[in-house]
């Protein structure tokens, strides 16, 4: 059983797959396409890929790929609280004055912008593939007095001192993981979503009107609903809505009658919320 993530180890969502996979061989992968694409290809079994963060919003990657791509379903949802972490070369540790750079994750980044404007004001921020990336890079470059905003779990794995603990700038900052193959999984569970993505195929007015009013008049609880560029021309959207899971049959109705007012469906998964895996 292989299990692909966004790596390198360490990252959260090498965290996200370690607390649901305990047995399965681990993979990371350098950007979300490839986790997903290997998914696709049928070389690992899931990947683990971030889709959404309480601070940050939706990661467009996972959603766009799995939209236009994919042939692969949503098996599965795991939370897990992110906590950011300043860290720093020993080398620098007693120097922080003569920091010149803070690297991470463009997410890392978006969620401790209020804490590096107060302590690190105008020093240059560089983009990174993920925040363990940032750790490794400043754990190999100890001749640079650079910044890396990650996990202790990064700290801890590549040596590197904590200047500052949780520096996000909302306490309560999560990060939805969705885990994409083909296969079902047994785990328990809190409760179920399922995922969509709708087009109308003529863009007129009350299309949004039409989509919402199939789930309300049944009494469909969504989740979510946003709306995201078709990659055709200006002006061209889909719909992704996440539905709360009660009763199968009406979904599956309100799709039908979308379908039948001239929508395009795609469905994403039928899926639970984890709290643990038991496989």
């Amino acid at each position: 059983m292989k299990v692909g993530y966004l790596g390198p180890k360490g990252s959260f969502t090498y965290l996200a797959a370690s607390n649901v996979f305990t047995q399965a061989e681990k993979l990371p992968f350098s950007t979300i396409v490839n986790v997903l694409k290997e998914v696709e290809t049928g070389a690992i079994d899931w990947g683990v890929v971030p889709i959404e963060n309480s601070i940050e919003g939706t990661v467009n990657q996972t959603l766009d790929f799995l939209y236009h791509y994919s042939t692969c379903q949503i098996q599965g949802e795991v939370v897990l609280p992110i906590e950011q972490n300043l860290l720093v070369h020993s080398n620098w540790m007693n120097a922080l004055n003569k920091i010149d750079t803070v690297m991470s994750h463009p997410q890392a980044l978006a969620q401790t912008q209020m804490f590096l404007s107060e302590h690190f004001k105008n020093i240059p921020q560089k983009l990174m593939d993920s925040t363990t990336q940032a750790a490794k890079w400043v754990s190999e470059n100890s001749d640079k007095p650079t910044l890396a905003i990650a996990s202790k779990e990064a700290a801890n794995m590549y040596g590197l001192e904590v200047v500052y603990e949780n520096i996000q700038d909302i306490t309560a900052n999560h990060t939805r993981f969705w885990i994409v193959g083909n296969k079902k999984l047994s785990l328990e569970y809190t409760s179920k979503k399922q995922s969509i993505g709708v087009r109308m195929k003529k863009n007129e007015s009350g299309n949004l009107h039409k989509i919402l009013s199939a789930f309300s008049w049944r009494d469909i609880n969504l989740l979510k609903i946003e709306s995201r560029p078709m990659k055709t021309m200006l002006g061209e959207y889909f719909f992704l809505i996440d539905i709360e899971v009660n009763n199968q049959k009406l979904i599956d109705l309100a799709v039908e009658e979308i379908t039948e007012l001239g929508g395009e469906v795609k469905l994403l998964g039928s899926y639970p919320v984890c709290l643990k895996f038991v496989i």
